[in-house]
């Protein structure tokens, strides 16, 4: 039996079905009565998340079953579980707390993760020997469980702060939530460029000389490799080089990967306002006007709560018992160990703000905000821009 096969439907079936579900959740705005209590349509869409949730553990087992480790082991495996777990993190969250918009917010960020998830290489490959423990499984799945949890308090906090925030002025604050939606539009961007190339089977050589390397790309090359030829004529010539002081091979690839992306947000960015003819949160906000902003408050705080001591598990305290047994330390300032020093205080700093100086509302909001970018800095640049022991992600 194809087990890897297998998988591969189950997970491009669960990123449908949670499209679907979406939809099923936006229907829910019409609900003029019961923006917060249980209502037909959105039960609906709750049930079709939990069929694509079991859909993703299918996908989970089979490419297990595959693979013969857990599939946590890559920046694929990895960032598909955490798309997982964020769903997972949503399930319970909307079983309390019964918010549609919620869904509406929340499986659209697991969809693009699961998307950008599959830009990545999705082969199975064996462990490293760093990987080859139950530490594996222990560690990584309860970390990216903490994370999804706390992700879901951005996704309130972000849903407040467009129900709360003035949109008739120009100010600081509608400047950072027009940020924070071209961000999203970026990561969009890169997902169908890259998928949409990687599907032509685009590739282009680039010679980089005094390190005797050929690098291949697998987008147009915006920005090719420092002091490098371009050994594919036939494709796009580059528009400029690699700055120099960006270190590494495959510098240039990432940084011409960083490009697209920047410029393909800014593309969806100006066709929405175009189309929309006003900010994106500002066509957004009137669509949240019966969204109770102190239930949003609520759940940012709650998803923190919770997902905290699970982050602290897994991100510290497991972290640091796999390091003893892999490198013979419990801590020895890899950026990846830095940075989850960084999100753990970031996130006790922010249940201290929260519960001593009675930061609420739109302040409590604005910190969810940031946490959810500090984890995706260690999940994404870290992981892959990084240097370090864990940069085999």
């Amino acid at each position: 039996m194809d087990y890897f096969t297998i998988s591969s439907n189950f997970l491009y079936a669960s990123f449908i079905i949670y499209l679907i579900a979406t939809f099923f959740f936006g229907a829910t705005i019409r609900d003029k009565n019961r923006p917060h209590k249980k209502s037909k349509v959105g039960s609906i869409g709750f049930v079709i998340t939990i069929i694509g949730f079991l859909s993703q553990v299918v996908y989970f087992i089979t490419r297990w079953i595959a693979s013969h480790h857990a599939p946590v082991s890559n920046m694929f495996e990895f960032m598909t579980f955490f798309g997982i777990m964020i769903v997972l993190a949503f399930i319970i969250l909307y079983s309390i707390y019964r918010i549609n918009l919620l869904g509406l917010f929340a499986l659209p960020i697991a969809i693009i993760i699961i998307g950008y998830a599959s830009v990545f290489p999705n082969e199975i490959s064996p462990l490293v020997p760093s990987l080859k423990s139950h530490w594996l499984y222990i560690h990584v799945t309860t970390v990216s469980l903490g994370n999804a949890i706390l992700s879901v308090s951005f996704i309130a906090g972000l849903i407040y702060l467009i129900r709360q925030i003035d949109q008739s002025v120009r100010s600081k604050k509608t400047f950072w939530l027009e940020f924070i939606m071209y961000s999203i539009l970026s990561t969009v961007a890169f997902i169908a460029i890259s998928t949409t190339y990687s599907a032509m089977g685009y590739t282009a050589e680039f010679e980089i000389p005094e390190v005797e390397t050929t690098i291949e790309y697998n987008m147009p090359a915006i920005a090719a490799p420092n002091d490098s030829e371009m050994l594919t004529t036939d494709k796009m010539p580059p528009w400029f080089e690699t700055p120099g002081w960006m270190n590494g091979v495959d510098a240039g690839r990432k940084f011409n990967s960083l490009v697209w992306s920047l410029l393909g947000g800014l593309v969806l960015y100006g066709l929405l306002r175009v189309i929309l003819r006003k900010r994106i949160a500002a066509a957004i906000q009137p669509l949240l006007r019966r969204t109770k902003p102190d239930i949003l408050d609520e759940v940012t705080y709650r998803s923190v709560t919770i997902g905290f001591p699970v982050f602290t598990l897994g991100g510290l305290i497991f972290a640091a018992i796999w390091a003893q047994e892999a490198w013979g330390r419990f801590w020895g300032w890899d950026p990846k160990e830095v940075w989850a020093l960084i999100t753990w205080l970031f996130y006790a700093g922010f249940l201290h703000l929260r519960l001593s100086r009675g930061w609420h509302g739109e302040k409590s909001a604005w910190l969810a905000v940031v946490g959810f970018a500090i984890i995706m800095f260690n999940l994404v640049v870290v992981n892959l821009v990084i240097s370090g022991l864990h940069s085999y992600a």
